[in-house]
């Protein structure tokens, strides 16, 4: 289909989602986190996609909701309505890897949806923050939450509280992001990783990031629990044997995802 507010492409096995509204620098109104739902939905049910990488511009990943949108909400018509459950949350509930390709700003609703991702991916001239705290509200989807399981309560507290943005090298020390790399090289980083990804079993792929997620909200004890009965149910598949074979006869595999 025809999109208004993204750009969505394929490279291979690879779908990158591009935020477009440039103007705005990429502000989240539910137009836009509309037609990022849709994408997804299409590209879960789409065997020829293994991974998705979810980016902006130069400029902006994404400055934050659009503020215009929601200003003139009541407590009742944002909790009847609310604007974030079946849109943004798509990202969160999407069942291959998805990678976060972040460049300039990423605030508000953008640091969250980039969170949402599996990792991030940052250029040098990215910055991160929950400036909500500014407008008179608090963050609204994870903000508070997924910040402080990724970097911890302090610096979370911080950022919530205070308002100010983080760089890169911030963002990478705290354990927010995965990776910097130079702003040229970007998105030819993030590609490389998710080719890599998408290269690999689906059902496995699908099935690690299922567990980790998961490992989140368990102890220690449940989490190598579940991780070890996941583990012995992969020896069910194809690609199981194809990948010990493949080792063991030093050549690369052929995953039918499987």
């Amino acid at each position: 289909m025809a999109y208004q507010n993204i750009d969505l492409t394929r490279d291979g096995h690879v779908a990158i989602i591009r935020l477009d509204r440039p103007k705005a620098l990429n502000a989240l109104n539910s137009a836009m986190m509309g037609e990022v739902a849709q994408a997804l939905a299409a590209l879960e049910s789409d065997d020829a996609i293994g991974c998705v990488i979810l980016t902006g511009s130069d400029k902006a990943f994404a400055a934050g909701a659009d503020i215009k949108e929601m200003s003139d909400n009541d407590y009742l018509s944002i909790y009847k309505n609310d604007p974030f459950e079946a849109n943004h949350c798509a990202i969160e509930r999407f069942r291959k890897p998805i990678i976060a390709a972040v460049a300039g700003y990423a605030l508000g609703g953008g640091c969250e949806i980039a969170m949402m991702c599996d990792f991030i991916i940052a250029a040098e001239t990215a910055k991160f923050g929950q400036p909500e705290i500014n407008l008179g509200v608090m963050p609204g989807i994870g903000g508070t939450q997924r910040l402080m399981r990724a970097v911890g309560k302090a610096k979370a507290m911080d950022l919530c509280l205070t308002g100010r943005m983080m760089d890169a090298e911030e963002a990478e020390r705290a354990g927010l992001v995965s990776r910097i790399v130079k702003l040229d090289d970007l998105m030819e980083t993030a590609l490389d990783a998710a080719s890599k990804i998408a290269a690999q079993s689906q059902p496995v792929a699908m099935i690690t990031k299922e567990t980790i997620n998961a490992g989140f909200n368990m102890t220690l004890e449940q989490g190598i629990h579940f991780e070890r009965r996941l583990f012995q149910s992969l020896f069910s598949t194809q690609d199981q044997k194809e990948g010990m074979a493949a080792f063991i006869e030093k050549r690369k595999p052929h995953f039918k995802n499987k």
